[in-house]
């Protein structure tokens, strides 16, 4: 199972971003970006948000849980 700086690093490459350009999509310095997806820094939950609103996954996606957990499904 990936970890989430995994995925955010990931989705960033798929996407052709740099760092620079995602860092100020969260209103945050570039070295800061960076050790999220080091893992060196917790992911804060509302850049979280705005990760999963950008590149159009679920926070599931980001963490990396597993498509067969049991919660409420619509």
């Amino acid at each position: 199972m990936k970890k989430y700086n995994e995925i955010i690093k990931e989705l960033r490459e798929d996407r052709d971003k740099t760092q620079l350009e995602i860092a100020k999509l969260l209103q945050t310095d570039q070295s800061y970006y960076s050790k999220y997806e080091r893992g060196v820094r917790a992911l804060p939950m509302e850049h979280l948000i705005t990760l999963c609103k950008f590149y159009g996954v679920s926070a599931d996606y980001i963490l990396g849980l597993p498509d067969d957990l049991e919660y409420p499904k619509k």
